[in-house]
């Protein structure tokens, strides 16, 4: 059997690695590397885009037999095609799976949402591959991974947690969505006078106006998150990327409890959780190798 190869293809840069037993093997390649002058992926155009990864899998592969290839990517996606990337909108129409077949004709490849690649990464490092894992990926944009993935649009950052036509800070454009709350970029065109850690630190020195817009932060992830325990059920949900730092587990506890009150839907819970880049690398890999066996079978 050849290699399996993961790659993280989402925030500013792309990292590829080989993957074994649910570990990454050997060093993991990125592009941009740290301190290098290149271009990050939001001036990247898509053909350079996967040329890039096609020249960066090929160069940790060494040569060597490639059995299946998983690529996470930020964005809706379906059958291979990332149909709209409202954070890298370059990247909007690119046949990504097709462009890489050409180079990669024996290999199978799949191209997933990059927090459902954190879903898979995590349940493969905890011993979790049987269980249902929701994890909210906090940076730039946001998502909501899920494993075992399902296939569809699953774009659950872009749901609606407010009828305020005021909110209309998401990088899709649409109104009263959830990452127009909770999304980097967002929470800077909110407060064109603070960066996003400014905001949080002087909410917990007890200046109001940042102290209401973190209550509406945790509202606004609880809201969304109650609205996954109405369609999927209860659970642990985890919460990474880069403003998972500011998440107060408590205060959300507290809005989730306020939303959910059905008592078979009761009992989630939260657990703020670091994600190096290998744990992305690790669940693109876990699903390419599990949809590459299925379609063996």
């Amino acid at each position: 059997m050849g290699l399996a190869i993961g790659v993280r293809a989402a925030g500013e840069r792309i990292a590829v690695g080989i993957v074994e037993g649910n570990q990454v093997v050997g060093p993991i390649r990125r592009y941009p590397e740290e301190g290098g002058e290149s271009d990050s992926l939001a001036e990247t155009p898509a053909e350079a885009f996967g040329d890039r990864l096609r020249i960066e899998i090929q160069a940790v592969s060494g040569g060597a037999a490639i059995d299946v290839i998983g690529i996470g990517a930020p964005g809706i996606i379906l059958d291979g095609v990332i149909e709209e990337s409202p954070n890298l909108k370059q990247l909007k129409g690119l046949k990504l799976r097709d462009l890489l077949a050409s180079a990669f004709p024996s290999s199978s490849i799949l191209i997933l949402n990059d927090a459902d690649a954190v879903a898979a990464g995590i349940a493969a490092t905890r011993g979790k591959l049987d269980k249902m894992i929701r994890v909210w990926t906090l940076g730039t944009g946001l998502g909501l991974g899920c494993y075992p993935r399902m296939e569809g649009v699953w774009e659950a950052g872009h749901c609606v947690v407010t009828l305020d036509p005021k909110e209309k800070f998401c990088g899709c454009g649409g109104v009263g969505h959830l990452e127009g709350i909770l999304g980097h970029r967002a929470m800077r065109l909110r407060f064109m006078d603070l960066e996003p850690e400014e905001i949080f630190q002087n909410a917990i020195e007890g200046d109001e106006r940042c102290r209401n817009f973190a209550n509406l932060w945790h509202r606004a992830l609880a809201a969304a998150t109650a609205s996954s325990i109405h369609l999927s059920g209860p659970g642990k949900f985890y919460i990474t990327g880069p403003n998972a730092r500011f998440v107060e587990t408590g205060l959300l506890d507290v809005f989730l409890n306020d939303m959910v009150k059905m008592s078979p839907l009761q009992g989630s819970s939260f657990e703020v959780i670091p994600t190096p880049e290998d744990i992305s690398i690790i669940g693109a890999a876990v699903n390419a190798r599990q949809k590459g066996t299925a379609m063996r079978a």
